[in-house]
């Protein structure tokens, strides 16, 4: 209880006290990732989809095949609420990777996703990560739509402040997607004096 009172003393005086997390984009590239200057960045993985896809793949192949290796040996099984962190560096930029479980393919929905969002925002918090890449849980096999991912997303934030900004990995479609429906709901909560 003592940290909700440290939060709510550190927000600033008259101002609204649900902040949500600014959000921010990057291409599905090492190129384009390697650019970025944060700290951590998140990825994840099914239990039964080897080798791993989208930003965990791209990872994977610049370590040398490390998070395939720790799939392998089963110290990354993929089961839904595991979280594993991996050194990024010196072949990423990242300091560390934080590796989320998903659980089965067949199995993620909804559901699943909002409980995978709900962790990472705890993990991110309890490391102090007030900035990080993001790749959405599912978003990359392209098994949740990117405005129900995002709007999960702005929900978890308005609970926890203490995240500044996620750099979302998507492409130009659901970046537009995203950013459209996110400047829709800012606008339809001031008109609603939320």
């Amino acid at each position: 209880m003592r940290e909700r009172e440290d939060r709510d003393e550190r927000l600033p005086q008259g101002r609204d006290q649900r902040l949500t997390v600014q959000l921010r984009f990057v291409s599905r590239e090492l190129a384009a990732l390697d650019e970025l200057d944060v700290e951590v960045l998140v990825a994840s993985v099914f239990t039964d989809v080897r080798p791993a896809r989208g930003v965990a793949a791209l990872c994977d192949w610049r370590l040398g095949g490390r998070l395939s290796r720790l799939m392998r040996e089963d110290f990354i099984t993929g089961a839904l609420g595991e979280v594993v962190m991996v050194p990024g560096k010196p072949k990423l930029a990242f300091d560390k990777i934080i590796v989320f479980g998903l659980g089965a393919k067949a199995d993620f929905d909804k559901a699943a996703y909002a409980t995978v969002i709900e962790r990472v925002f705890t993990t991110l918090s309890q490391l102090r990560v007030r900035t990080a890449v993001v790749e959405l849980p599912g978003r990359a096999e392209g098994l949740i739509d990117p405005i129900v991912a995002a709007d999960v997303v702005l929900d978890e934030a308005e609970r926890d402040a203490d995240i500044d900004a996620w750099t979302l990995v998507e492409g130009l479609d659901a970046r537009a997607a995203i950013e459209q429906h996110a400047a829709e709901r800012r606008r339809r909560r001031r008109v609603l004096g939320e």
